[in-house]
């Protein structure tokens, strides 16, 4: 349906995260990323994202296919990069930044291999 929508903002140990749209098709959110803070070491089973970084400057640690290590993708703001299923990635920021995410609205699918603040698993949105 059409109209306004809530708009929730989850507070998370790295800075927040402000979820803007969930539909049963698509979210977008915006990640705050507070400098010197890092989300977890992840993949995804179904989820598709792209993100866009809007302000500072991130490294964001992918594996890409074929490679058996996570490889340095220095995003600076303006540019974008896709993570598709099963691809481990985690972002660092090293400034505050500020990161546009859109994604498949799959927000629970989230297996966490490694995470600097204890949460390890399957997460919960």
């Amino acid at each position: 349906m059409s109209g306004r929508v809530d708009v929730r903002q989850v507070p998370k140990p790295w800075g927040h995260e402000t979820i803007w749209a969930h539909t049963d098709r698509y979210v977008g959110k915006i990640l705050h990323i507070t400098a010197g803070h890092a989300l977890s070491v992840q993949y995804h089973e179904m989820k598709d994202e792209t993100v866009h970084l809007l302000t500072g400057e991130m490294k964001y640690w992918v594996q890409l296919p074929g490679e058996d290590e996570l490889r340095d993708q220095l995003l600076v703001a303006g540019q974008s990069f896709r993570i598709t299923p099963g691809t481990i990635h985690y972002m660092e920021a090293m400034t505050d930044c500020d990161v546009l995410e859109a994604s498949t609205p799959e927000l629970d699918d989230v297996v966490r291999l490694k995470d600097r603040y204890g949460r390890e698993g399957t997460s919960a949105a």
